[in-house]
């Protein structure tokens, strides 16, 4: 339950940071606006970090394979298309999209065990699930 919760958090956060992030980008620009995106959050992470974390840094060195590092790079990715799909069909709409993208690439993720995940069977159920998703995303573009 409390994975629910914090999802559900998760997307809610997620809406309203598009949504500041592209006022953000009217007055400051794309690159200027991402780059305050992603150093207020390293600030925030390194002040949870001195007071709760403690981890090593250096074990960033251990991470394999690599090319797990570049969440940070794919997380530039992901600002920028959240600023202009927001911009450009409006909150609900590009949230609404971005959802479903997320469904759709996490299904593949899972059904061929990609990127060092268990590899789950497919289930017509969830592949229902992604086919209403497109109709209510169809439903409302159209309405």
């Amino acid at each position: 339950m409390t994975g629910f919760i914090i999802a559900l958090i998760s997307g809610a956060l997620m809406s309203v940071q598009g949504v500041f992030n592209t006022q953000v980008t009217k007055t400051a620009g794309m690159w200027v606006s991402n780059m305050w995106v992603q150093f207020s959050a390293f600030i925030v992470c390194l002040i949870v970090w001195f007071f709760a974390g403690r981890d090593s840094v250096g074990s960033l060195m251990e991470v394999q394979p690599k090319y797990m590092l570049l969440g940070g790079a794919i997380g530039a990715g992901i600002t920028w298309t959240v600023i202009k799909s927001m911009d450009q069909l409006g909150p609900a709409k590009a949230a609404l999209l971005i959802v479903i993208a997320q469904l759709i690439v996490a299904y593949v993720i899972e059904l061929f065990g990609l990127f060092g995940m268990d590899k789950s069977p497919f289930e017509w159920r969830k592949a229902g699930g992604l086919l209403l998703a497109l109709i209510g995303i169809a439903i409302f573009q159209w309405s």
